[in-house]
Protein backbone atom coordinates (compact mmCIF):
# COMPACT_ATOMS: atom_id res chain seq x y z
CA UNK A 1 0.00 0.00 0.00
CA UNK A 2 0.69 3.40 -0.26
CA UNK A 3 0.55 4.84 3.13
CA UNK A 4 -2.44 7.73 1.60
CA UNK A 5 -3.82 8.08 5.07
CA UNK A 6 -0.64 8.37 7.79
CA UNK A 7 -1.43 9.62 10.66
CA UNK A 8 -5.39 9.94 10.37
CA UNK A 9 -7.51 8.67 12.25
CA UNK A 10 -10.69 7.12 11.11
CA UNK A 11 -14.48 5.79 12.91
CA UNK A 12 -16.25 3.66 10.75
CA UNK A 13 -19.69 2.25 12.22
CA UNK A 14 -20.96 -1.01 11.02
CA UNK A 15 -17.50 -2.00 10.80
CA UNK A 16 -17.68 -5.35 12.12
CA UNK A 17 -18.54 -6.89 8.66
CA UNK A 18 -19.68 -6.60 5.28
CA UNK A 19 -19.06 -3.34 3.91
CA UNK A 20 -18.33 -1.80 6.67
CA UNK A 21 -15.15 -4.02 7.27
CA UNK A 22 -13.89 -4.26 4.20
CA UNK A 23 -14.11 -0.13 4.52
CA UNK A 24 -12.11 -0.19 8.10
CA UNK A 25 -9.61 -2.76 6.71
CA UNK A 26 -8.79 -0.49 3.45
CA UNK A 27 -8.33 2.63 5.63
CA UNK A 28 -6.41 1.11 7.71
CA UNK A 29 -3.85 -1.06 5.03
CA UNK A 30 -4.03 2.88 3.86
CA UNK A 31 -1.94 4.01 7.36
CA UNK A 32 -4.97 5.74 9.32
CA UNK A 33 -5.98 3.86 12.89
CA UNK A 34 -9.56 2.63 13.01
CA UNK A 35 -12.25 2.64 15.37
CA UNK A 36 -14.64 -0.38 14.22
CA UNK A 37 -17.92 0.59 15.59
CA UNK A 38 -20.55 -1.89 15.71
CA UNK A 39 -22.58 -3.06 18.18
CA UNK A 40 -23.40 -6.65 16.86
CA UNK A 41 -26.76 -6.75 16.41
CA UNK A 42 -29.20 -8.65 13.77
CA UNK A 43 -29.96 -6.41 10.13
CA UNK A 44 -33.33 -5.82 12.41
CA UNK A 45 -31.63 -4.16 14.72
CA UNK A 46 -32.39 -7.01 17.22
CA UNK A 47 -29.59 -7.98 20.04
CA UNK A 48 -25.78 -7.35 20.35
CA UNK A 49 -22.68 -9.42 20.24
CA UNK A 50 -19.16 -7.26 21.14
CA UNK A 51 -17.13 -10.42 19.23
CA UNK A 52 -17.26 -9.04 15.57
CA UNK A 53 -16.26 -6.01 16.31
CA UNK A 54 -13.59 -6.95 18.53
CA UNK A 55 -12.48 -9.67 16.14
CA UNK A 56 -12.08 -6.94 12.97
CA UNK A 57 -9.84 -4.60 15.14
CA UNK A 58 -7.54 -7.58 16.43
CA UNK A 59 -7.76 -8.67 12.35
CA UNK A 60 -6.40 -5.19 11.29
CA UNK A 61 -3.79 -5.15 14.26
CA UNK A 62 -1.97 -8.38 13.12
CA UNK A 63 -1.97 -7.58 9.28
CA UNK A 64 -0.89 -3.97 10.44
CA UNK A 65 1.41 -4.74 13.00
CA UNK A 66 0.81 -2.49 15.32
CA UNK A 67 -1.93 -1.06 17.23
CA UNK A 68 -4.30 0.59 14.59
CA UNK A 69 -7.97 0.10 15.61
CA UNK A 70 -10.22 -0.79 18.61
CA UNK A 71 -13.20 -2.11 18.79
CA UNK A 72 -16.26 0.07 20.11
CA UNK A 73 -19.31 -1.95 20.78
CA UNK A 74 -22.35 0.81 22.00
CA UNK A 75 -25.10 2.16 19.57
CA UNK A 76 -24.36 5.97 18.52
CA UNK A 77 -28.23 6.50 17.87
CA UNK A 78 -27.59 8.90 21.06
CA UNK A 79 -25.90 11.98 20.85
CA UNK A 80 -23.90 10.84 24.01
CA UNK A 81 -22.51 7.96 23.12
CA UNK A 82 -21.76 9.64 19.72
CA UNK A 83 -19.57 12.60 21.29
CA UNK A 84 -18.42 9.76 23.80
CA UNK A 85 -16.83 7.70 20.88
CA UNK A 86 -15.58 10.81 19.05
CA UNK A 87 -13.52 11.60 22.78
CA UNK A 88 -12.31 8.04 22.70
CA UNK A 89 -10.61 8.92 18.87
CA UNK A 90 -9.46 11.99 20.15
CA UNK A 91 -7.76 10.55 23.14
CA UNK A 92 -6.28 7.45 21.45
CA UNK A 93 -5.36 8.69 18.23
CA UNK A 94 -4.63 12.09 18.73
CA UNK A 95 -7.95 13.42 16.70
CA UNK A 96 -10.26 12.60 14.30
CA UNK A 97 -10.41 12.87 10.52
CA UNK A 98 -12.84 10.51 8.36
CA UNK A 99 -15.92 9.30 9.47
CA UNK A 100 -17.82 6.69 7.55
CA UNK A 101 -21.45 6.07 8.49
CA UNK A 102 -22.22 2.84 7.08
CA UNK A 103 -24.32 1.15 9.88
CA UNK A 104 -28.09 0.66 8.49
CA UNK A 105 -30.91 -2.11 10.07
CA UNK A 106 -34.31 -3.29 7.73
CA UNK A 107 -37.49 -3.78 9.03
CA UNK A 108 -39.43 -3.51 6.04
CA UNK A 109 -43.09 -3.34 5.22
CA UNK A 110 -45.23 -1.69 2.92
CA UNK A 111 -46.95 1.31 4.32
CA UNK A 112 -50.29 0.04 5.22
CA UNK A 113 -48.69 -2.50 7.35
CA UNK A 114 -46.03 -1.36 9.06
CA UNK A 115 -45.52 -0.71 12.51
CA UNK A 116 -44.70 3.43 13.23
CA UNK A 117 -42.32 1.45 15.78
CA UNK A 118 -40.01 0.22 13.60
CA UNK A 119 -40.36 3.19 11.59
CA UNK A 120 -39.05 4.96 14.60
CA UNK A 121 -36.08 2.35 15.40
CA UNK A 122 -34.73 2.55 11.72
CA UNK A 123 -34.77 6.51 11.06
CA UNK A 124 -32.90 6.30 14.79
CA UNK A 125 -30.43 4.37 13.67
CA UNK A 126 -29.91 4.68 10.14
CA UNK A 127 -30.36 8.73 9.63
CA UNK A 128 -30.08 10.14 13.06
CA UNK A 129 -27.06 8.07 14.78
CA UNK A 130 -25.43 9.44 11.48
CA UNK A 131 -26.13 13.02 12.33
CA UNK A 132 -25.29 12.60 16.00
CA UNK A 133 -21.69 11.41 14.78
CA UNK A 134 -21.29 14.04 12.03
CA UNK A 135 -22.49 16.84 14.71
CA UNK A 136 -19.80 15.27 17.44
CA UNK A 137 -17.12 15.13 15.18
CA UNK A 138 -16.89 18.02 12.42
CA UNK A 139 -16.95 20.49 15.52
CA UNK A 140 -13.58 18.52 16.62
CA UNK A 141 -12.79 18.44 12.76
CA UNK A 142 -12.75 22.45 12.84
CA UNK A 143 -10.89 22.78 15.77
CA UNK A 144 -8.55 20.57 14.52
CA UNK A 145 -8.20 23.02 11.75
CA UNK A 146 -7.06 25.56 13.65
CA UNK A 147 -4.92 23.97 15.86
CA UNK A 148 -2.71 23.21 12.83
CA UNK A 149 -3.21 19.16 12.34
CA UNK A 150 -2.39 18.04 9.38
CA UNK A 151 0.31 20.27 8.93
CA UNK A 152 0.94 24.31 8.23
CA UNK A 153 -0.59 24.02 4.91
CA UNK A 154 -4.01 23.84 6.41
CA UNK A 155 -6.19 21.26 7.01
CA UNK A 156 -7.02 18.95 4.17
CA UNK A 157 -7.45 15.74 5.82
CA UNK A 158 -11.40 15.95 7.08
CA UNK A 159 -13.55 13.55 5.50
CA UNK A 160 -17.24 12.33 6.09
CA UNK A 161 -18.60 9.71 4.13
CA UNK A 162 -22.26 8.52 4.38
CA UNK A 163 -23.50 5.07 2.82
CA UNK A 164 -27.07 5.57 1.32
CA UNK A 165 -28.59 3.06 -1.16
CA UNK A 166 -30.08 3.48 -4.21
CA UNK A 167 -33.36 2.28 -2.30
CA UNK A 168 -33.57 5.98 -1.08
CA UNK A 169 -32.81 7.99 -4.45
CA UNK A 170 -35.39 5.48 -6.66
CA UNK A 171 -37.67 3.69 -4.05
CA UNK A 172 -38.54 0.11 -3.49
CA UNK A 173 -41.34 -2.04 -2.65
CA UNK A 174 -41.96 -2.37 1.27
CA UNK A 175 -38.95 -0.24 2.25
CA UNK A 176 -40.68 3.21 3.29
CA UNK A 177 -38.12 3.25 6.61
CA UNK A 178 -35.16 2.43 4.86
CA UNK A 179 -35.49 3.89 1.82
CA UNK A 180 -36.66 7.42 4.13
CA UNK A 181 -33.82 7.25 5.83
CA UNK A 182 -30.95 6.58 3.29
CA UNK A 183 -32.84 9.86 1.13
CA UNK A 184 -32.39 11.61 4.60
CA UNK A 185 -28.76 10.96 4.54
CA UNK A 186 -28.23 12.35 0.79
CA UNK A 187 -29.92 15.40 2.60
CA UNK A 188 -27.91 15.18 5.28
CA UNK A 189 -24.49 14.92 3.19
CA UNK A 190 -24.89 17.59 0.57
CA UNK A 191 -25.86 20.32 4.14
CA UNK A 192 -22.65 18.82 6.19
CA UNK A 193 -20.79 19.81 2.40
CA UNK A 194 -22.10 23.28 2.32
CA UNK A 195 -21.44 24.02 5.96
CA UNK A 196 -18.01 22.72 6.57
CA UNK A 197 -16.78 23.61 3.09
CA UNK A 198 -14.87 26.29 4.14
CA UNK A 199 -13.04 24.61 6.85
CA UNK A 200 -11.74 22.30 4.18
CA UNK A 201 -13.93 19.19 5.64
CA UNK A 202 -15.78 17.36 2.30
CA UNK A 203 -18.66 15.27 2.90
CA UNK A 204 -20.22 13.06 0.02
CA UNK A 205 -22.64 10.20 -0.54
CA UNK A 206 -22.00 6.58 -1.61
CA UNK A 207 -24.71 4.10 -3.07
CA UNK A 208 -23.10 0.57 -3.03
CA UNK A 209 -23.87 -2.42 -5.22
CA UNK A 210 -22.12 -5.11 -3.42
CA UNK A 211 -22.78 -8.55 -1.63
CA UNK A 212 -24.64 -7.73 2.11
CA UNK A 213 -27.19 -8.68 4.83
CA UNK A 214 -29.15 -6.54 3.15
CA UNK A 215 -29.05 -8.21 -0.54
CA UNK A 216 -28.70 -11.98 1.68
CA UNK A 217 -32.44 -10.96 3.18
CA UNK A 218 -33.91 -10.07 -0.56
CA UNK A 219 -37.16 -11.72 -1.36
CA UNK A 220 -37.37 -11.29 -5.06
CA UNK A 221 -40.93 -11.17 -6.43
CA UNK A 222 -40.38 -11.30 -9.82
CA UNK A 223 -37.69 -12.31 -12.17
CA UNK A 224 -35.92 -9.47 -12.23
CA UNK A 225 -35.35 -9.00 -8.75
CA UNK A 226 -34.40 -12.55 -8.85
CA UNK A 227 -31.84 -11.83 -11.53
CA UNK A 228 -30.33 -8.69 -9.07
CA UNK A 229 -29.71 -10.24 -6.41
CA UNK A 230 -27.96 -13.37 -7.78
CA UNK A 231 -25.90 -11.04 -9.95
CA UNK A 232 -25.35 -8.37 -6.31
CA UNK A 233 -24.01 -11.70 -4.54
CA UNK A 234 -21.18 -11.68 -6.83
CA UNK A 235 -19.80 -8.37 -6.26
CA UNK A 236 -16.91 -7.97 -3.18
CA UNK A 237 -17.28 -5.38 -0.63
CA UNK A 238 -13.50 -4.18 -1.56
CA UNK A 239 -14.95 -2.22 -4.59
CA UNK A 240 -17.27 0.10 -2.21
CA UNK A 241 -14.03 0.35 0.35
CA UNK A 242 -11.48 1.17 -2.75
CA UNK A 243 -14.27 4.28 -3.53
CA UNK A 244 -14.65 5.22 -0.09
CA UNK A 245 -10.86 5.42 0.47
CA UNK A 246 -9.81 7.27 -2.31
CA UNK A 247 -12.62 10.08 -1.40
CA UNK A 248 -10.36 9.93 2.10
CA UNK A 249 -6.89 10.39 0.38
CA UNK A 250 -5.46 13.76 -0.15
CA UNK A 251 -6.79 13.92 -3.56
CA UNK A 252 -10.39 13.38 -2.37
CA UNK A 253 -10.61 17.51 -1.03
CA UNK A 254 -11.85 18.16 -4.35
CA UNK A 255 -14.35 16.52 -3.84
CA UNK A 256 -17.73 17.33 -2.20
CA UNK A 257 -21.26 17.30 -2.03
CA UNK A 258 -21.62 14.54 -3.73
CA UNK A 259 -23.63 11.47 -4.50
CA UNK A 260 -21.46 8.33 -6.07
CA UNK A 261 -22.43 4.40 -6.45
CA UNK A 262 -20.09 1.80 -7.10
CA UNK A 263 -20.95 -2.01 -8.27
CA UNK A 264 -18.07 -3.65 -8.67
CA UNK A 265 -15.15 -1.80 -10.77
CA UNK A 266 -17.83 0.43 -12.22
CA UNK A 267 -18.08 3.99 -10.38
CA UNK A 268 -21.51 6.13 -10.42
CA UNK A 269 -22.02 9.63 -10.68
CA UNK A 270 -25.67 10.70 -10.18
CA UNK A 271 -27.27 13.29 -10.99
CA UNK A 272 -28.98 15.66 -8.24
CA UNK A 273 -32.70 16.59 -8.20
CA UNK A 274 -33.12 19.87 -9.75
CA UNK A 275 -36.09 21.50 -12.15
CA UNK A 276 -36.44 19.57 -15.50
CA UNK A 277 -39.63 21.76 -16.73
CA UNK A 278 -41.62 24.96 -15.63
CA UNK A 279 -45.78 25.35 -16.09
CA UNK A 280 -47.01 28.72 -15.67
CA UNK A 281 -49.64 28.73 -13.03
CA UNK A 282 -53.06 27.85 -14.27
CA UNK A 283 -56.49 27.19 -12.41
CA UNK A 284 -56.40 23.99 -10.17
CA UNK A 285 -59.22 22.58 -12.30
CA UNK A 286 -57.06 22.47 -15.34
CA UNK A 287 -53.20 22.36 -13.83
CA UNK A 288 -53.20 18.55 -13.41
CA UNK A 289 -54.05 18.55 -17.29
CA UNK A 290 -51.69 20.51 -18.09
CA UNK A 291 -49.05 19.43 -15.93
CA UNK A 292 -49.88 15.71 -17.65
CA UNK A 293 -49.78 17.64 -21.17
CA UNK A 294 -47.01 19.59 -21.12
CA UNK A 295 -44.65 17.82 -18.40
CA UNK A 296 -46.25 14.39 -18.84
CA UNK A 297 -43.45 13.38 -20.76
CA UNK A 298 -40.27 13.79 -18.18
CA UNK A 299 -42.22 13.19 -15.82
CA UNK A 300 -39.80 10.15 -13.49
CA UNK A 301 -41.03 6.40 -13.81
CA UNK A 302 -42.05 4.09 -11.27
CA UNK A 303 -39.15 2.00 -11.64
CA UNK A 304 -37.52 0.40 -8.63
CA UNK A 305 -33.81 0.65 -7.70
CA UNK A 306 -33.98 -3.27 -8.31
CA UNK A 307 -35.24 -2.93 -11.67
CA UNK A 308 -32.67 0.31 -12.61
CA UNK A 309 -29.85 -1.67 -11.81
CA UNK A 310 -30.18 -5.31 -13.16
CA UNK A 311 -27.81 -5.42 -15.70
CA UNK A 312 -24.83 -7.62 -15.22
CA UNK A 313 -21.60 -5.88 -13.33
CA UNK A 314 -17.96 -5.29 -14.00
CA UNK A 315 -16.63 -7.95 -10.88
Amino acid sequence: MTALLEGRSAIVTGAGRGIGRAIAEALAAEGASVIVADVGASISGDGGDPEPAHEVAKAIDEKQGGKKAMAFTESVASPGIAKQLVDIAVRNFGGIDIVVNNAAILRDAFVFRADPRDWDAVIRNNLSAAFYLINAASAVMRDQGKSGRGGAGGYDWGRIVNIVSSAGLYGNLGQAAYASAKAGLFGLTRVTAMDLQRANITANAVAPFAKTRVTDIIQPANEAQKTYKERALKIGAHHVANLVTSLCSPAGKAITGQLLGVRGREVFLFSQPRPVGKLDVTTPETMAEDLIGKLGGQFTDMTTDLEAFNTEPLV
